[in-house]
């Protein structure tokens, strides 16, 4: 448990607190890129506590700006999309992407004022389907070579959604390896087909034709490892089937707010923890083939059947129990929430509440990856104020995988094992030939 102090120390990422001092040093996912593909391209944005407002120029340039204008603040969310900027409707002060004002028509003729003006802007970048924008003072780290940004647009797909609850909890519910066993139950194990394409854990597991899904139910206490990378955690854990054979997953924690995990032989997801504030949160997953293009069109319309526009807002909430059906829970998911497992996720970590109280909690061998993500973040942070590199921001550029596998293999020889799934897979994958 920790004490109510360190529980907010982890969990406030506002400006001027010690942890947004940390997340500030990392690129973070302002938007899905296709939320400017409007005629109108402007978005409100709240990220890490700060009000802010995103647009796309007519070059294709984004930028970040504070949301209220340098002049006498009227809020820029509603500003023109003109002239190669944003135009404050109130006296016509035109900012571009960079936050330089470029107009000011309502001052004398020749008037130099506008020099002398910056409205607070943040840069943007987009990878893999996402409008990333960094927040920190100074130089921005480079974006690692993760597969999910480099491979190609084809083989990528992003989507986000909404929790009502502190960015930690939602982190560590996907760096958690044993809530699977339970939280992810189906009592009949669904038919690992196109239907469930892009669904999680429903795929069979690479050398054997069984669901990921059965496994993690028969074996519901696994071994537990994990190791520090460059880039944060690498997290293994082992079922043993027999004297013989073991299920192994290979997982691992981006530092500071995302995990990658394998979906099933041919995928991964690569998911972001984004805080809005500190009692809410995004998810933005990006979805990566190594095997055939992925089926945008499919994945976007699942994800819709169970999200509402334009706030990415789930339809299952707390309002409705997350969707709870009694005689569901009793014969069909260990929840009773349906078979959506980001829905059981949800639960998980809005129901503790919008930022879960740490001091009462009871942390035992099965919550070991959690600790020892802790540990990093508090280490981080420390760090940080006191002028230090955190984890993933030197010499990002030459990170790359990371690592994921799901498997049933031999159990005395199962580290060379995932090792060389892992290379054969990446072998076989056409992007990573081209990019080779």
């Amino acid at each position: 448990m920790l004490t109510a102090e360190k529980n907010r120390l982890i969990t406030e990422t506002g400006p001027g607190t010690p942890c947004g001092a940390l997340m500030r040093r990392y690129w973070q996912p302002a938007a899905l890129a296709e939320e400017l593909d409007t005629p109108r391209p402007v978005k409100r944005v709240r990220l890490l506590g700060e009000d802010l407002v995103l647009f796309r120029d007519p070059s294709g340039r984004h930028g970040l700006l504070h949301r209220h204008c340098a002049h006498r603040g009227a809020d820029l969310a509603f500003a023109r999309c003109e002239d190669g900027g944003l135009r404050c409707p109130f006296h016509g002060w035109l900012y571009d992407a960079s936050g330089a004002c470029l107009e000011q028509p309502a001052e004398p003729a020749g008037s130099t004022f506008h020099l002398k003006v910056r409205q607070p802007s943040y840069p943007c970048i987009e990878r893999a389907g996402i409008v990333w924008a960094y927040l920190g003072s100074g130089e921005p780290p480079p974006f690692p070579a993760f597969d999910c940004f480099v491979a190609p647009g084809s083989h990528v797909f992003a989507f986000k959604g909404l929790w009502s609850c502190n960015w930690l909890q939602a982190l560590e519910v996907g760096i958690d390896p044993s809530h699977a066993s339970f939280l992810h139950r189906f009592f009949q194990d669904e038919d690992p087909s196109d239907a469930a394409y892009g669904r999680q854990f429903r795929a069979a597991t690479i050398g054997a034709d069984i669901p990921m899904t059965r496994l993690m139910r028969e074996v519901p206490n696994p071994r537990l490892e994990s190791e520090e990378t460059p880039y944060g955690l690498r997290i293994t854990t082992l079922r043993p089937i027999n004297d013989q054979v073991i299920h192994l997953r290979v997982t691992n924690m981006l530092f500071p707010h995302a995990f990658v995990i394998p979906l099933s032989r041919e995928m991964t997801i690569t998911q972001f923890h984004v805080p809005i504030d500190d009692t809410h949160c995004y998810w933005y997953a990006i979805f990566t083939s190594f095997g055939a293009p992925v089926d945008k069109a499919t994945m976007r319309a699942q994800r819709l059947e169970t999200h509402t526009l334009p706030d990415y807002a789930p339809l299952a909430n707390r309002d409705n129990d997350w969707g709870f059906n009694a005689g569901e829970q009793a014969d069909a998911t260990y929840t009773g929430m349906g078979m959506d497992i980001n829905v059981h996720d949800q639960w998980a970590v809005e129901s503790p509440g919008a930022i879960a109280d740490r001091t009462k909690e009871h942390l035992g061998y099965s919550d070991r990856i959690i600790i020892a993500a802790r540990r990093m973040i508090f280490r981080a942070i420390d760090d940080v104020a006191a002028g230090g590199d955190p984890p993933g921001t030197i010499g990002a550029e030459a990170m790359r995988g990371p690592a994921t596998i799901d498997a049933v293999g031999p159990a005395d020889d199962w580290e060379r094992y995932w090792q060389d799934q892992e290379t054969a897979r990446r072998r076989a994958a056409p992007w990573m030939l081209e990019t080779a």
